[in-house]
């Protein structure tokens, strides 16, 4: 990696119009899919499906975004974020509607799986973060990753309820095209990212191309750590968030309160992925990674530990809260710190579908655990194993830039 990949300059954006921008953008994308298991209940008993027809569409949505973020990663740090927002952006719109209109499993996997899938591959993190990387200098950079991450956890409370209104008084078809719109909203916004040195960078000299950046970064045991430990993160907040309203009503404990739980959760995380982003200045960011996967064994373990009460699930929501995108800030940083800006975007993508992988096993084996033993024992104590691996793995990685064997010393 050259070490014009490590400059320390800023960007020509203003800082705050990068942030304000991306912050926004992440806001309306994530936020707009917290909120798809409210049509879980009105679609399939409208249309007289199966809620495997629901869940196979979300899941495949998981896969593709993952997938995909790879793809729309490097064309970013290619030709631009902007052009990669707008694409992703009439994805998010097409597949809103397709949702709405669609009549049979196939359509609304075609359109909820793979073209918003392919939606949030273009308009999340792993775009974001490259015009962050670019824009912003190092010594802030953590920071400002913190501070979009608490923007997509604001946007998990923000638009939840939001949703759920527009689903009271539209119903769910004009709820879904009301999204559309909504989603169209990130064109406008992306202008604010648009960024002057990008333009024409189909033709400019670039220092490494990007298949010998992905080769440089499989090569990299620490690259290679990120992704474990993000296969890991991917697994327990996914298992969580679709499991956990279920595991409380098996126990006796009401669906309001497991929407209280996942509020809360989205709250939490506000204060806990700004904080990653700001401790992430001051101290090595593997240490952090670790300390959160460790605290999120240790949290699972004592919430399995205590009886089960309202109260009990107030507060484990509130720790595993802080905890939950944390990972994100200081893992991006990781990457940017070892290899540079200049494929930030390709690589933060490919640890991305680290995390969606374990995103579908997460989802995937909760339900098929539970089918096999009428409880979701095994699975919480996978998290918890998992936790401890995670933690374990990010502690030996260096943050220092990287150096091929190929590379001139």
């Amino acid at each position: 990696m050259t070490q014009a990949n490590h400059s320390s300059s800023a960007g020509s954006l203003p800082m705050l119009q990068v942030l304000a921008c991306g912050a926004a953008i992440v806001t309306l994308s994530m936020g707009i899919r917290h909120g798809f298991g409210l049509w879980l209940q009105p679609i399939t008993q409208d249309l007289g499906w199966t809620r495997q027809s629901f869940a196979l569409a979300i899941a495949i949505q998981n896969l593709a975004w993952g997938l995909l973020g790879v793809l729309a990663g490097m064309l970013a740090d290619r030709f631009g974020a902007f052009r990669v927002l707008v694409g992703g952006a009439l994805l998010y719109a097409l597949g809103l509607a397709g949702m709405a209109w669609a009549r049979t499993p196939l359509l609304f996997a075609l359109s909820a799986g793979v073209l918003i899938g392919a939606a949030q591959a273009g308009t999340t993190y792993a775009v974001v973060y490259g015009v962050l990387g670019r824009q912003i200098a190092p010594h802030k950079r953590s920071w400002a990753m913190g501070v979009t991450a608490a923007a997509g956890s604001f946007g998990q409370f923000l638009m939840v309820p939001v949703e759920g209104d527009l689903l009271l008084h539209l119903g769910w078809q004009q709820a879904l095209l009301a999204l559309a719109l909504l989603a169209l909203l990130i064109v406008p916004l992306a202008w604010g990212l648009r960024e002057p040195q990008m333009q024409g960078a189909a033709h400019a000299p670039r220092a490494q191309s990007a298949g010998q950046a992905l080769r440089e970064a499989l090569a990299c045991p620490s690259y290679l750590l990120l992704m474990a430990g993000y296969f890991v993160c991917g697994f327990q907040v996914v298992f969580i968030g679709v499991h956990m309203p279920s595991y409380l009503k098996d126990h006796g404990l009401s669906l309001q309160v497991g929407s209280q739980a996942l509020a809360l959760i989205g709250l939490f995380n506000v204060l806990g992925s700004y904080a990653a982003g700001v401790l992430g200045q001051r101290m090595p960011k593997r240490f952090i990674l670790a300390a959160i996967y460790f605290a999120r064994a240790v949290a699972i373990g004592v919430f399995l530990l205590l009886p089960l009460s309202p109260l009990s699930v107030y507060v484990f929501s509130a720790v595993i809260g802080l905890l939950w995108l944390s990972t994100v800030p200081p893992t991006n940083a990781t990457v940017a710190q070892i290899f540079g800006v200049q494929h930030l975007s390709m690589l933060g993508g490919l640890v991305f579908f680290s995390h969606q992988i374990g995103s579908f096993f997460g989802v995937w084996l909760g339900g098929y655990l539970y089918d096999r033993t009428g409880s979701y024992d095994i699975v919480w104590l996978i998290a918890i194993v998992l936790g401890v691996f995670a933690g374990l793995v990010n502690l030996p990685v260096k943050e220092a830039p990287y150096r091929s064997a190929a590379q001139p010393v």
